[in-house]
């Protein structure tokens, strides 16, 4: 039986997406499609790439890999039921409009807090490049992806349960693709009060942090780099961290965006900031991370040659 909240009469709510318009749907579709499956297929090579190459078993390699694995679930959280509501109907029953939302918010700042544990190994790998081994053991690495993964879920857990005693008892359409906090308490008959003060002190906490981590790391990585006498040296240290830079810029500015921002203030046009961070951002990565490095460049054309068919032997 189709799960209800017991304080509201709404049992499904109508996601409207990108646009009412029939003859947007097959383009929005096939767009969608493409990037989806590039997103899939690019991240996988990465991982692949990252199992399969010794040369690649580093902690920034290790992590790098689990970045493209929540990737690849952030993505999937998403997508399908963009797919789906292109072609068909744009209902999504409440019990499941809560799931993508826990999941979004659980995946989301998983890809924060390890983008956060990326800074951190650059900064160590620069900065204190002696005790490097040391500091990042295999031990440490694998609780660090663990508190990654693990607080996350936590966080969203929260805020899905808080939004689960809200009352929907007028409308249900929610303006957007995807269930999100923000459209959803803006539906919402009752007072939102709670929400709004726990997402203002608890969710800006867990949603800074991490970029307040990043912002500390690259200060540090700055000014030793600026240090460094020979001109190869800065090039070299820059070249390690470009691309994670990129990544972080282009993930942080789109979410600062939506989210730093009054519920009350929510509009439609947040609608593309949101695919940035949450189909565009994963579909570049695979693209950042390889284009500027060399070793994971090797790797994946490693990969790539053994997949190939071997001729047979005249």
């Amino acid at each position: 039986m189709e799960r209800v909240n017991q304080t509201s009469s709404v049992s499904e709510f109508i996601l409207l997406g990108l646009s009412s318009r029939p003859e947007d749907q097959m383009p929005l579709f096939i767009l969608f499609l493409t990037m989806y499956l590039i997103t899939i297929i690019g991240n996988l090579l990465i991982i692949l790439a990252i199992r399969s190459d010794p040369q690649l078993k580093t902690p920034m390699y290790f992590f790098l890999s689990f970045l493209s694995f929540t990737d690849i679930c952030f993505t999937t959280t998403i997508v399908p039921r963009m797919l789906v509501n292109f072609l068909s109907g744009k209902t999504i029953s409440y019990a499941g409009c809560l799931t993508q939302m826990y999941f979004i918010y659980a995946l989301g700042n998983t890809d924060s807090c390890l983008l956060a544990v990326m800074a951190f190994d650059r900064y160590v790998a620069i900065c204190d490049p002696f005790h490097y081994v040391t500091v990042m053991s295999h031990h440490r690495c694998a609780l660090l992806v663990a508190l990654s993964c693990s607080l996350p879920h936590l966080h969203s857990l929260l805020h899905t349960l808080l939004l689960n005693q809200l009352n929907f008892c007028d409308s249900n359409v929610i303006h957007h693709f995807l269930c999100d906090l923000s459209p959803l308490m803006k539906l919402s008959c009752s007072s939102t009060f709670v929400n709004e003060i726990v997402i203002m002190i608890e969710g800006s906490v867990i949603l800074v942090t991490p970029f307040l981590f990043i912002a500390f790391s690259y200060t540090r990585i700055l000014i030793t780099v600026f240090n460094i006498p020979s001109a190869a040296g800065k090039r070299k240290a820059f070249s390690t961290c470009g691309s994670h830079l990129t990544v972080v810029t282009l993930f942080y500015g789109s979410i600062f965006y939506v989210y730093l921002q009054p519920v009350s203030t929510y509009t439609i046009r947040d609608h593309m900031a949101t695919i940035v961070y949450t189909v565009l951002s994963s579909m570049l990565n695979p693209f950042i991370y390889s284009l500027r490095n060399k070793d994971l460049k090797q790797g994946l054309r490693k990969l790539m040659g053994r997949r190939k068919p071997q001729a047979a032997p005249s």
